[in-house]
């Protein structure tokens, strides 16, 4: 009897745990970054450090530049806290990953190396742990465009290879063709490239979808303003 009441405590702790997330989830869905955070990270598990270190990144976009810094660095402890409790939850190594990115644009060249190091090492974990995250690849192929477009120190530095771009791009896209963030990054990264005409087609793309969210329509215009510069 007393095996049953453990349990079904157990299971009743699990639910309120994903009822929880969920809560966390739709705050953050709502732009809410800061009450999605904080609900996300109290719950001290590593599904919900991964979502707190996802808000924070994203959160980020809309401060001042002179505290991106400082909520990149919290977002980075977030991811690196969700992986000590799970080492195989992909989310976690996804959002430090991430994390890393943004942090390598506001640090020294060396750091930003170092960084950009750190950064492949966890894109590739979170693929070897879910190869159907179509983020991962859409970060894959952004980390490769904006190391080769910084020439040779850096590619050689990295390994970073042009011809990884567009592979894993594509691979995104195959996934989940109708995210339009990922055709954003795709067009961002055509940029670099000079394929300005590739670029407009995947801006268009994206703003053909319907944008539900915050951060999705906020997605939709910053495509509109990027694609009306294109043309």
């Amino acid at each position: 009897m007393r095996k049953i009441a453990l349990t079904l405590s157990l299971a009743l702790i699990t639910a309120a745990s994903a009822q929880s997330l969920q809560s966390a989830q739709a705050l953050y869905d709502q732009g809410k970054w800061q009450d999605a955070a904080a609900a996300a990270a109290e719950l001290n598990t590593s599904d919900g450090l991964a979502l707190a270190a996802e808000a924070t990144t994203a959160g980020a976009g809309l401060v001042a530049d002179g505290q991106k810094k400082a909520l990149f660095e919290k977002a980075q402890a977030y991811a690196k806290q969700a992986i000590a409790k799970d080492r195989n939850n992909a989310d976690a190594y996804f959002e430090l990953a991430r994390a890393q990115g943004r942090l390598a644009q506001f640090s020294g060249i060396l750091q930003s190396l170092g960084l950009a190091g750190e950064m492949k090492k966890n894109l590739d974990m979170a693929v070897k742990l879910d190869p159907k995250m179509a983020g991962a690849y859409v970060a894959l192929g952004l980390w490769n465009a904006n190391l080769v477009s910084k020439g040779f120190i850096a590619t050689r530095a990295t390994g970073a290879d042009k011809g990884q771009i567009i592979p894993n791009f594509e691979k995104a896209i195959s996934l989940e063709p109708t995210t339009a963030v990922h055709r954003i990054e795709y067009a961002n990264a055509l940029i670099l490239q000079g394929r300005k005409a590739e670029a407009a087609a995947q801006l268009e793309k994206a703003i053909s979808f319907s944008a539900t969210t915050f951060w999705e329509k906020r997605d939709e215009e910053t495509a509109k303003a990027t694609l009306a510069k294109l043309k």
